[in-house]
């Protein structure tokens, strides 16, 4: 499109001095959304508070509809509901802005609305940020109302997806009292029975759209149950944290997976369970297993639900779910673990009394599954958060409360014994290098040579003095005896390479059967997760079938209502068609007789007709005798012409009459010779 403003530019509407709005994250840009049908520029008006902002929706060339004016004039009785205060817009037409247009001629059937302040339910959605349950109550039930004050006249958005709808209700500028927490926008779309179809009609938003519809273009009063049911439980599940972190990106569902027995929508029903209770799971069952939109629960049954929750189960609900290292349901968030701590699995760690009697107590008030699916949901955090130590404890607290065999109970198992290696890694046995024994021997060895020494060393002095010719003998026994250390010497030093040999080779046995061992740990280790991978999968399919035959219950007791509905259909079609045919009968015959009864008196008066005739032929030749007598031929020839005329009306009948046929043939005669005198009949 060729308008494209700058922040500032100033554009005169309706007498209205407007400024186009800066973009608040690009002060050099102006403020705009774009959308599927056009573009929708900030406008602030230059004596105006900011929550009077306006918003000026520039369409593509495709959807620039003149019948947008009679439109958004019906449109305009519909602002004065919550939720929808875009429907006071005016429209820029050639009769009114003709000079503005034909300076901006992408400005042409443009709509200028109120501007709504606050993030799209899409900017929640994708910056995953997780609510407060009180927050997310509010959300839903203003929807809900919505919804409701909607199909109460008759309305339907149309088009109910993330992107439009609008949050006041974290507006950063102030607004007015009484706003409401949640505004739906692009109302282009919207069913009205006294507005025309569009003449392009969008199929619904991925994520949002029921694909057991048809996708040709979604324009009805049912026509946002489906799509509102997924919002409002989107709403409702963005203050759980499991269910935030599983969104698929721009919706919470991939279109793919839409109203199948897919893991989001399990994680999602069971969130909602836990938090909002059964009838919320209910309404939104039957929206995900609904067959069309008219099945669907409608707005006002979703109202009642989530105004029948109260403030004091919301506080228990987020008093429930504080943080892992206060003091919740008796879990103890501990910086450390003692060696009692990582005990083994055979025989998990007792309760302590107080967290015995606060699980007992969290189990009565709210069920043992709920107080499961929160231990659970803090001990996967605790993990994430990579507090080992605080997560085996809950992971022993809700080992108590796990049903023997089932899939929750092989995961918590192997959590358990996951986070113990972890604390508790063993570390490989290093045999003892005690090299005591080979060290005393040649401690031994040498001072024996030395007493041998010292032995030989004795004599030899005393006999040195006497006797000088003993030193060579003397020094014989010596030289024998430092051989003799030597070769003991020797001996020790083979027997400890030897001996280092043989503790070398059996270190290299115990570093491979170590290996083995670990190897087989470790491959053990990947056999029990297959196993609980295949138990949960089998739990996961088990569920799916559940869902698939309560499903096909359902059908099959739709289709049987459906078939007695049409098996009614067909009768009453007959007794109509049977009524319709009598009538057509009895209509017949009424015209029959009253056509017989025309041709009767359409005979008759042919009949006196014919009469007459036959008395005005006579009369005519007789009139033509006369002339004739009398000596007029010229008359004569006149009253014979017309008796011509008049026997040649109907000859076959004027034949039959007396002696009609006899003056018939005496008029052509005279006719044909004028010479010939008529006889007297």
């Amino acid at each position: 499109m060729s308008f494209q403003p700058n922040p500032g530019d100033e554009l005169i509407i309706n007498g209205t001095a407007y400024v186009v709005g800066r973009h608040p994250a690009a002060p050099g840009l102006a403020y705009a959304q774009a959308g599927r049908q056009g573009i929708v520029y900030q406008l602030i008006a230059k004596n105006g508070a900011p929550h009077e902002a306006k918003a000026l929706k520039v369409f593509f060339p495709k959807f620039r509809i003149p019948a947008m004016v009679y439109q958004s004039e019906h449109m305009e009785t519909y602002g004065d509901i919550p939720g929808l205060q875009v429907c006071k817009r005016d429209v820029l037409t050639p009769e009114r802005n003709g000079s503005l247009i034909a300076e901006q001629p992408d400005l042409l059937y443009a709509v200028l609305m109120p501007w709504v302040h606050g993030m799209t339910w899409f900017d929640c959605l994708t910056d995953q940020r997780q609510l407060e349950a009180s927050d997310s109550l509010a959300l839903a039930r203003a929807l809900a109302g919505i919804g409701s004050a909607m199909e109460q006249k008759g309305l339907a958005h149309c088009d109910l997806s993330a992107p439009n709808v609008m949050l006041p209700f974290f507006s950063e500028v102030e607004l007015p009292e009484g706003t409401s927490a949640v505004e739906l926008v692009d109302v282009e779309q919207m069913y009205s029975t006294k507005m025309d179809r569009p003449d392009a009609l969008l199929a619904g938003s991925p994520g949002y759209a029921a694909h057991r519809t048809v996708h040709s273009g979604l324009w009805s009063a049912y026509a946002d149950r489906f799509a509102g049911a997924i919002i409002i439980g989107e709403m409702l599940g963005w203050s759980d944290r499991v269910v935030v972190d599983k969104a698929w990106g721009e919706s919470y569902f991939d279109q793919h997976e839409m109203q199948t027995p897919c893991e989001r929508y399990f994680i999602l029903r069971k969130s909602l369970e836990a938090r909002w209770g059964s009838k919320v799971v209910e309404l939104f069952s039957r929206a995900w297993d609904s067959q069309d939109l008219s099945s669907c629960p409608t707005f006002g049954e979703w109202l009642v639900v989530l105004n029948a929750v109260t403030e004091q189960e919301i506080l228990v609900e987020d008093t429930e779910t504080e943080p892992v290292g206060t003091d919740t349901v008796g879990v103890a968030a501990v910086s450390g673990a003692s060696s009692e701590a990582v005990s083994s699995l055979a025989t998990p760690a007792p309760l302590k009394a107080e967290q015995a009697e606060m699980l007992n107590q969290a189990a009565l008030e709210q069920g043992e599954r709920g107080v499961t699916d929160k231990l659970f949901r803090q001990a996967r955090e605790l993990e994430q958060q990579n507090k080992p130590a605080a997560a085996l404890e809950v992971y022993r607290s809700l080992y108590h409360f796990v049903e023997d065999g089932s899939p929750l109970h092989v995961e918590v198992s192997a959590a358990i014994t996951g986070l113990e290696e972890q604390l508790n890694p063993k570390m490989p046995e290093q045999p003892e290098k005690s090299k005591a024994w080979y060290r005393s021997k040649m401690f031994i060895v040498t001072a024996s040579a030395a007493v041998v020494l010292l032995a030989a060393g004795i004599p030899t002095v005393s006999i040195l003095a006497d006797q000088s010719n003993q030193r060579q003998i003397e020094a014989a026994k010596q030289e024998e005896a430092l051989k003799a250390a030597k070769a003991a010497e020797e001996k020790l030093a083979a027997e400890q390479e030897a001996a280092q040999k043989s503790l070398t080779e059996k270190q290299r046995q115990e570093a491979e059967q170590q290996a083995k061992q670990q190897a087989l740990a470790a491959q053990k280790q990947q056999e029990e997760q297959k196993k609980q991978q295949a138990l949960i999968a089998q739990q996961v399919k088990y569920e799916a079938y559940l869902a698939q035959k309560e499903q096909n219950k359902q059908a099959a007791a739709k289709l049987a209502k459906q078939k007695a509905y049409d098996q009614q259909e067909k009768y009453e079609k007959y007794l109509a068609l049977k009524k319709e045919q009598e009538a057509r009968a009895a209509k017949e015959e009424a015209a029959r007789k009253a056509a017989a009864e025309a041709e009767q008196k359409r005979k008759d008066a042919v009949q006196a007709r014919n009469k007459e005739n036959v008395l005005q032929l006579i009369s005519l030749y007789n009139k033509a005798y006369a002339s004739q007598e009398g000596g007029s031929t010229a008359k004569a020839k006149s009253f014979a012409k017309r008796f011509r005329a008049l026997y040649d009306s109907n000859p076959s009948y004027y034949r039959s009459v007396g002696e009609v046929g006899y003056r018939a043939s005496s008029i052509y005669n005279f006719l044909g010779d004028t010479n010939f005198r008529l006889p007297k009949i």
